[in-house]
């Protein structure tokens, strides 16, 4: 089940994680890396976000989504 953006675990996130659906498999790694950091960066905005808790903080892991994909590349 997707979180909701979460500032007070977004402060203690040590890892991040980015699920890809086969829909993406026509993606070379350079366009994949591109997307994923820029979701990263703005995590807020994602359709479906994760907060998975690690020995020492968080994992923050995201399922791209096309409507991410389509937001990202404009």
């Amino acid at each position: 089940m997707a979180d909701k953006f979460d500032p007070y675990r977004e402060a203690l996130v040590i890892e991040t994680e980015t699920v890809w659906p086969e829909e993406f498999d026509d993606l070379t790694p350079v366009q994949r890396g591109e997307i994923e950091a820029q979701l990263h960066q703005d995590p807020e905005n994602v359709a479906s976000l994760e907060y998975v808790r690690v020995h020492s903080g968080f994992c923050r892991k995201i399922m791209v989504t096309a409507d991410d994909v389509d937001r990202v590349r404009g």
